[in-house]
């Protein structure tokens, strides 16, 4: 109980605050070009814990995604996707489109836009962060027509949100002499830091999109219980989990097995789980939750003929989207009475964060092993 007064409060003074004392305590934009959404979502809690920590206004960049069909980069406003005014009462933020619209010209002005990295990167011009080389870096930057005029390298500070490293930010980039921060790619680290996993709290879903998850499970799944199961088992992902043979963590693995590995080790089966591990868990979450219908979520293969072959006998139904939509997927496995994701999955990683806000049941495939869970 102590814990939400103390949050209310510190809401009540930020939100006390003039206009004015935010404006002059800078921004921090950022160019969110690490990955697809799962990544991006990550390095997000950490950009948000930053601007937090160095007291700046967080411009709020569009999603990057990545879709077959338009051969490109597409930008996506955040606030189409998820809700800003609870965002809001966490910590001061302004979306991309209404920063370039109503505050670039007054405090950014062309001809002073300075790009932040760490050290200089490879591309058209010699010791320059070079931002808009590449893509996604060019399309993001160009979709806002923003051009840089300088760089700035900002080696040996790093994104820690511990105190000294935030005074020592401070210190060389005050506000008054550099009004926004221009990260060339995200300030922050994936996958996302133990100490900023709580902050999925404040990421929530529009209603909007809340509301359209909770539609397509009326409109497609019978009523009852329902488990709702993410495979990740596309071509690349295969080749990607070669590498489980020789690392501790791989990509979003510590949700699993903790950032020290204190929780158990990497296997190939925790990254590329076979058909019998998928078939015994569903079975034993099928019969253990009493559900009535599977959603399958996946980058590749949904397996539905083989779920269909296995339980044709138990009455159980497994349904997908008849196009796919990842952001919907998101949204409905969110909703399911339990989830089974991949550990290694950032896309699992997301659902999963969500779920424990509201306390709902989440378990991962071939985790904990056969052996551990005996032990158990």
């Amino acid at each position: 109980m102590k814990y939400h007064i103390l949050t209310v409060h510190l809401v009540t003074v930020l939100l006390a605050v003039p206009s004015y004392s935010l404006a002059t305590a800078g921004y921090l934009a950022y160019c969110p070009c690490m990955g697809r959404f799962g990544n991006q979502a990550d390095q997000f809690l950490g950009s948000l814990a930053f601007a937090r920590g160095l007291g700046r206004t967080l411009v709020l960049p569009p999603w990057v995604m990545y879709t077959a069909s338009l051969g490109k980069a597409e930008m996506v406003a955040w606030d189409s996707v998820f809700n800003v005014t609870l965002l809001a009462e966490y910590h001061e933020v302004i979306t991309m489109e209404q920063f370039m619209e109503e505050q670039a010209e007054k405090v950014w002005p062309k001809g002073k836009r300075v790009s932040f990295c760490y050290t200089a990167r490879n591309g058209k011009v010699n010791n320059s962060c070079n931002a808009k080389d590449g893509s996604p870096f060019g399309p993001f930057w160009n979709h806002f027509n923003i051009n840089f005029d300088q760089s700035k390298m900002f080696a040996p500070l790093n994104f820690q949100t511990d105190p000294s490293n935030l005074s020592r930010w401070k210190e060389m980039f005050p506000p008054s002499s550099f009004p926004v921060v221009a990260m060339t790619g995200a300030p922050a680290s994936f996958p996302v830091q133990s100490g900023h996993v709580g902050l999925q709290r404040h990421v929530m879903w529009s209603d909007t999109w809340r509301e359209r998850g909770r539609e397509w499970v009326r409109r497609h799944l019978p009523r009852g219980r329902w488990l709702g199961i993410h495979l990740r088992n596309g071509g690349d992902w295969a080749n990607a989990c070669v590498h489980t043979q020789s690392s501790e963590n791989l990509f979003s693995s510590p949700q699993c097995l903790g950032y020290r590995n204190e929780h158990g080790t990497l296997t190939t089966s925790l990254c590329m789980p076979n058909t019998d591990t998928i078939m015994e868990q569903v079975r034993r979450v099928v019969k253990s939750v009493g559900v009535v219908a599977v959603f399958v979520a996946s980058d590749n293969d949904h397996m539905i003929k083989q779920f269909s072959e296995q339980f044709k006998d138990q009455g159980i139904s497994f349904h997908k989207q008849e196009k796919d939509n990842f952001m919907l997927d998101l949204v409905i496995l969110g909703q399911s009475s339990h989830f089974i994701g991949n550990c290694v999955s950032s896309f699992s990683a997301f659902v999963k964060r969500e779920r424990d806000v509201f306390g709902l049941p989440s378990s991962f495939w071939a985790f904990p092993t056969e052996q551990e869970r005996e032990e158990l």
